[in-house]
């Protein structure tokens, strides 16, 4: 046996759970507190030796998010009241979409956003236009 498959051998009961998809939320609460760990470890470096094992684990607890923790699909306009509200943003505060009244109306219904709106939204917040279609 070589000294390579020896060890991984000894160690395997170690570094399986790390590699393994969860399957109950113990497993799945386990791998997010390994993960944590090794991202204080590895860091923004992703050269080092265990940048692969981070971002295996990474796919595995998405997979396990996507399954059994589906985010709820929100329309532009909720993005939008819920940006405004983690901002601390009023109408007023978004002269690059619109003005006042346009921001009111599409809050409100009565407009919906377009290309314009949405380019400008996705600038001002920082995130994909999509969140707003």
């Amino acid at each position: 046996m070589s000294t390579l498959i020896k060890q991984a051998c000894e160690h395997w009961r170690y570094v399986a759970p790390l590699l393994s998809k969860p399957t109950n939320e113990e497993d799945y609460d386990a791998l997010v507190e390994a993960l944590d760990e090794l991202l204080v470890i590895v860091g923004d470096d992703e050269d080092h030796p265990l940048a692969s094992l981070v971002s295996h684990m990474g796919d595995l607890i998405e997979a396990y998010d996507e399954a059994h923790r589906p985010l709820p699909r929100a329309s532009g306009v909720e993005v939008l009241r819920y940006l405004m509200q983690e901002h601390g943003l009023s109408q007023g505060d978004l002269p690059e979409v619109g003005t006042q009244s346009v921001i009111s109306e599409i809050l409100g219904g009565k407009r919906q956003l377009n290309v314009r709106h949405i380019r400008a939204l996705s600038e001002r917040f920082g995130v994909p236009a999509d969140v707003f279609l």
